[in-house]
Parts: structure tokens; C-alpha cells; sequence
């Protein structure tokens, strides 16, 4: 367990966690096991997953659902940590908010030159849905079946760590809708909203890390390095053996880095 976070970050702040596409709430599970236990945290299901009743949304949709879960949640002011897509999601909501978000940790987040071939193909009027209803109703069973065969040669259950590719494309759900229509929509936002996020970086005066590993076949770390140098108050943490999923397979890293970062007085 780490050490305990100063009292300016732990009295006042809540670290929101924000799940990638697709993804759940409990992919930050060992993360949050590894924080300080005077953090106060918040891990959510984003709209369009899960149990959350809400359907999918944009990056501003995103962010205006947050901002009406850190209501309920009495939340004035919260750090917020996003993962892959839920880093845009934390960005919209830092420009939307601004008075609200204290603080950014971006984890292998999309961002300005994270698109390749395949995002816009996967968001195009015709062959996009084709592939969504493909990947995300008809064959997540294969995903499951191999999942289950790869425990049975290992005579063990897999770690939370362990192919997580097929642990993700077997598990994703949403019980108030099609995942198909949740990916179809955030790919599509994603092709055509990007820009527009990434107009509003250079006015994001909020403190702000950018977690990457060059290794990530997701997103490339340059898209990291643009974060880095569009946000005003930024800095760049490289890391290693984590790949694209970062909060499942290095965890305790990046518990150590939110915790470092509160810690630093987000000056």
C-alpha cells in the first residue's frame, strides 16, 4: 500500500476513474486496491456499459453525465483519470468544467493523431455497423470459449492481467442495450469529435500527467507526446510492459503515479 496523500489532496479531493471502450468500472479494481487508503475515489461505469441505464454518448455527453454523477456524489472538485477513451472523456469534462477538475491523469489516452485506418472504416455509414453487430453480438462467445479453453490447459483461473483482449471483447456488455450500438457510437464520435477536443487542449490550464508505454499498439505514444505538448501544465511518464491496457497490467504503477501526482499539490 502506499503512503498516505497529503491532507491538501485527500481532504478535498475525489479521484474519479473513467473506463476505456470498451471496458467497465472494475477494470480499475487493482488500482484502487493499490491507492492510499485516505484517497476517496470514485470508479464509474460510463454510459453505454454496464448497469449504467444511460446510452452511449460523445465525449461532451460523457462529461455532462459526469458532471451530474459528481452531484449526486456531493463532489465539488475530483481529479479525474481516464483510460483510452475515458481520457477524452476526462478532457471534455476539464473544458467544460474547468472550476471542477483539479487535476488530469491521461492513461494511454486517445488524443490528436490516435486515429489509424481502421477507426474510420469501423465509424463509416455502411461497413461500420456491419462490424460493430459482428464483433460485439454474433462472436463474443468465441472469445469466451477460447477464454475457457486456455483456463482448462492452464488448470487455473487467468488473472485479471492475463489476455485481456479476449477477456474485453468476451465480457463487454451493456444490460440497457446493444454493445454493438455503445461501439459503433463512440467509434464514430471518436473519428469525428477528435479534432474538436483536441481544440480545446492549448485553453486546459489544468495540471495534468500523460501515462504512456511506447510499446502500446493502440495508440502511439505519439499521440502522448502531443498531449504533453498541447496541454499548458503538463508532464510525460513513460512506463514499461503495460502495452495499451495499463490499469489491469501495471497497476500498482499507476496507483503510485496518481498518488505521486496528488501528492505533488497540483501546482
Amino acid at each position: 500500500m502506499s503512503a498516505p496523500v497529503s491532507g491538501f489532496a485527500a481532504a478535498r479531493l475525489t479521484v474519479v476513474l473513467l473506463h476505456g471502450q470498451p471496458g467497465a468500472a472494475s477494470d480499475w479494481n487493482a488500482v484502487v486496491a493499490a491507492l492510499p487508503d485516505d484517497l476517496a475515489h470514485l470508479a464509474l461505469d460510463r454510459p453505454g456499459y454496464r448497469g449504467n441505464p444511460h446510452p452511449p454518448g460523445s465525449f461532451t455527453d460523457n462529461a455532462q453525465w459526469l458532471l451530474g454523477e459528481l452531484d449526486r456524489a456531493g463532489v465539488r472538485e475530483a481529479v479525474l483519470v481516464g483510460h483510452s477513451y475515458g481520457g477524452g472523456v476526462a478532457l471534455a469534462a476539464a473544458a467544460l468544467a474547468p472550476d471542477r477538475v483539479r487535476g488530469l491523469v491521461l492513461v494511454a489516452s486517445v488524443g490528436p493523431g490516435c486515429l489509424d485506418g481502421w477507426d474510420a472504416l469501423l465509424a463509416a455509414p455502411f461497413i461500420g455497423p456491419v462490424c460493430a453487430i459482428a464483433a460485439w453480438w454474433l462472436t463474443p462467445w468465441v472469445a469466451r470459449r477460447r477464454l475457457a479453453r486456455i483456463e482448462r490447459l492452464l488448470g487455473r483461473p487467468l488473472e485479471p492481467h492475463e489476455h485481456l483482449s479476449w477477456e474485453i471483447w468476451g465480457s463487454a456488455r451493456h444490460e440497457h442495450g446493444a454493445m454493438w450500438r455503445t461501439f459503433l457510437t463512440e467509434q464514430r464520435e471518436l473519428v469525428h469529435g477528435i479534432d474538436r477536443l483536441a481544440e480545446t487542449l492549448p485553453q486546459l490550464a489544468t495540471p495534468s500527467v500523460v501515462i504512456a508505454d511506447p510499446a502500446d499498439k493502440m495508440i502511439s505514444v505519439s499521440t502522448a507526446y502531443t498531449l504533453q505538448s498541447l496541454l499548458p501544465n503538463a508532464h510525460l511518464v513513460l512506463v514499461d510492459e503495460g502495452g495499451h491496457h495499463l490499469p489491469r497490467r501495471i497497476p500498482s504503477v499507476i496507483a503510485a503515479e496518481i498518488a505521486g501526482f496528488l501528492s505533488s499539490g497540483l501546482t
